[in-house]
C-alpha cells in the first residue's frame, strides 16, 4: 500500500491511546502470542538465572539502582528523541509470573540433566509483585548519548528480571522515533507517511515502528491495525497490481475513481509515467464533473526530481494546481534531502523500508547498568562497569539530567547524582575528555528529565496521549539549535558530568582496578 490521503479512527481508548489487541494478535490457545506485552517470560534467560541467583544467596531484597542508557545518538544524528515508555509502563504494569510461565520453566534442564531451578523459586516467581521505584524521560525528549533515559530503583532481582523488556521497548522505538524525526526534517514541512508494514520485523516490530515513526514526526501510516490501536492517521492509494489487472491504464484510473471517488491518488508509473499523469488528468476531469476532486499523483520510480517537475507543469497546465504530487521508492532522509536541493515539486513523501528497519543503523545499543547498592536503610554503595573503552565504562550513583535553557535554547545537560546534588550543577565535565569543561550561562532557565513513573510498582504518572507526546517531539527539537539537527556533521550539544559525579567516577575506577587481582 502507498500513501494517499489519510482517515482517522476515533474508535480508541482515548485515555491510554489504545485499543486492546483484537483476539487473534492477544491470544490463541494453539499457538504462541505475537505481541504478548504482559508476558513476564519477555525476557532474556540470563535474566532469569542471575534472579535465581540472588534468591538462593539471600540477596533478592538487596536495594539496587539500574539507568538506561546508550552511547551514541544513532545515524550520526546530532540528537535522538526517546520512544517506547509507554510499552514498557503496560508491561510493568502487568508484570505476573503465572502457573503457566512457571510451569514452562520448570521444564528447563541444566547440562546434568536435572531442573535449572528449585521448585521454592518457581512458587516465588508467582507470588511476586513489581515493587520498584521508576524514573523515566518523557516520550518525545531530545535525549543524547550517555543520558540515563529511565532509572529503575528496587528489590535487585526484580530490577534485574524487568531489564530486557525495556531495552526491547526503548531501544527500538527510539531509533524509528529518530529515524522519522531526521527523515521529517528533510521533508521540510511537507508530510511523510509511514508505510513500512510490508517491510518492517514482524508484525509487532510493524505496530511499534509505526507508532514510533508518529512520534518522530509522521502525518499517517498505512498501517491499518496500528490506526486502529493507537489513534494514528491512515492513508493509502492503490498499486500497481490495480493497474496491470486492467485492460489498460485509463480504464483502471476510471474504474478506481468510479469506486472511491473521495480517494483518488493515482499512481502513473506502471507503464509510462508522464502518459500517466495525462491519464490521470482525464480521471481528474471526470471527477470534476461528478462533484469530487482529485486529491493527487504517486511516483514510485525513475528520476523523482525530473518527474515531479514535469508532472506538476502538467497538472497545473490542466487546470489541477491543488492536486499533490506523492512520491516513494525507498526514501530516506538523505535522498529527500538531494530531491528538495534539486527543486522536486514533491507534495507528500512516503517514507516504508528505510524507516521501519532503520535501515543505515538496525540498533541504538541502549544499555541497561547497575550503578548502586545498599541493603535495606544503609548508605548507598556506588557501582561502573570498568572497560578499556572510555566510552564503555558506566556511570555511578543515582543519576538525574538537569537540562539548561537560555532565550529558548537549550544550552546544555548536566548529568548529576540525585542522591548527593551538589550545589552549583552550572559546570559539566565531558565523560570521555575531562579536559573539556564548559559552565551553563548565567542567567538560564533549568529541568530535571527523568520524572516519576512508578513508586513502590504503583504508576503515578499520568502517560500523555500520542498527539500529545508527537507535539512534544515537535517542541523539543524547535529548542535545538540549527547545527545540531543537520544531517551530516552536526554540531555537538553540551553533555557533560557535575564535577563531583566525575570525581567519583574516576575515583571508583581507580579502586576497581587497584582490587583486582594480577
Amino acid at each position: 500500500m502507498g500513501p494517499g490521503s489519510s482517515c482517522r479512527s476515533a474508535d480508541y481508548d482515548n485515555a491510554n491511546n489504545r485499543l486492546e489487541p483484537p483476539a487473534w494478535l492477544a491470544h490463541d490457545a494453539d499457538m504462541p502470542s505475537q505481541r504478548l506485552l504482559s508476558s513476564a517470560l519477555l525476557t532474556d534467560l540470563y535474566q532469569l538465572t542471575m534472579a535465581y541467583g540472588y534468591w538462593k544467596s539471600g540477596t533478592a531484597r538487596k536495594e539496587a539502582v539500574f539507568h538506561l542508557t546508550f552511547r551514541r545518538a544513532p545515524f550520526h544524528s546530532g540528537y535522538t528523541i526517546a520512544a517506547g515508555l509507554a510499552d514498557a509502563v503496560e508491561w510493568l504494569e502487568t508484570l505476573r509470573f503465572t502457573e503457566d510461565d512457571t510451569k514452562y520453566l520448570s521444564a528447563l534442564k541444566g547440562n546434568d540433566g536435572r531442573p535449572l531451578f528449585d521448585p521454592a523459586f518457581l512458587s516465588y516467581l508467582q507470588k511476586l509483585e513489581f515493587a520498584c521505584d521508576v524514573d523515566a524521560v518523557p516520550e518525545g525528549t531530545a535525549v543524547f548519548a550517555n543520558e540515563p533515559l529511565l532509572r529503575v530503583s528496587g528489590p535487585i532481582v526484580q530490577a534485574q528480571i524487568v531489564e530486557t523488556a525495556l531495552l526491547n521497548f526503548v531501544n527500538f522505538q527510539t531509533l524509528i522515533a529518530t529515524k522519522a524525526a531526521r527523515i521529517c526534517q528533510s521533508a521540510r514541512g511537507e508530510p511523510v507517511f509511514e508505510f513500512g508494514l510490508r517491510r518492517a520485523q514482524g508484525v509487532d516490530g510493524a505496530l511499534a515502528a509505526s507508532r514510533a515513526a508518529y512520534i518522530g514526526g509522521c502525518a499517517a501510516t498505512s498501517n491499518v491495525l496500528a490506526g486502529r490501536m493507537f489513534g494514528i492517521p491512515v492513508g493509502g492509494t492503490h498499486a500497481h497490481s490495480w493497474v496491470m489487472s486492467f485492460a489498460s491504464e485509463p480504464e483502471s484510473f476510471q474504474a478506481y475513481a468510479e469506486a472511491l471517488p473521495n480517494n483518488c491518488v493515482f499512481l502513473v508509473d506502471t507503464y509510462d509515467t508522464l502518459q500517466g499523469v495525462r491519464r490521470a488528468i482525464e480521471a481528474g476531469r471526470w471527477l470534476r464533473e461528478h462533484g469530487h476532486e482529485m486529491i493527487g499523483i504517486r511516483l514510485d520510480s525513475g528520476d523523482l526530481a525530473y518527474l515531479s517537475i514535469e508532472s506538476r507543469r502538467l497538472l497545473d497546465e490542466a487546470g489541477f494546481p491543488k492536486a499533490k504530487i506523492y512520491a516513494s521508492n525507498d526514501l530516506d532522509e538523505h535522498i529527500i534531502e538531494s530531491l528538495q536541493q534539486q527543486g522536486a515539486r514533491i507534495a507528500v513523501w512516503g517514507v516504508g523500508t528505510k524507516l521501519v528497519t532503520a535501515h543505515d543503523q538496525p540498533a541504538l545499543g541502549g544499555v541497561y547498568k547497575l550503578s548502586a547498592v545498599r541493603e535495606s536503610g544503609a548508605p548507598w554503595s556506588y557501582r561502573l562497569k570498568l572497560s578499556e573503552q572510555t566510552a564503555k565504562v558506566s556511570m555511578p550513583g543515582i543519576l538525574q539530567v538537569r537540562r539548561f535553557r537560555r532565550d529558548g535554547e537549550f544550552a546544555g545537560d548536566v548529568i548529576y547524582n540525585q542522591a548527593e546534588p551538589p550545589k552549583d550543577l552550572r559546570t559539566l565535565v565531558d565523560p570521555n575528555n575531562p579536559l573539556r569543561h564548559k559552565s551553563m550561562p548565567a542567567g538560564s532557565s533549568a529541568e530535571d528529565l527523568l520524572v516519576p513513573v512508578f513508586r513502590g510498582g504503583k504508576r503515578v504518572a499520568v502517560l500523555p496521549s500520542l498527539d500529545e507526546i508527537r507535539k512534544r517531539t515537535q517542541e523539543q527539537l524547535s529548542h535545538l539549535h540549527g547545527g545540531i539537527k543537520r544531517l551530516l556533521n552536526p554540531h555537538e550539544y553540551a553533555v557533560g558530568l557535575e564535577p563531583g559525579l566525575h570525581d567519583l567516577r574516576l575515583r571508583l575506577i581507580e579502586e576497581n582496578r587497584a582490587a583486582q587481582p594480577g
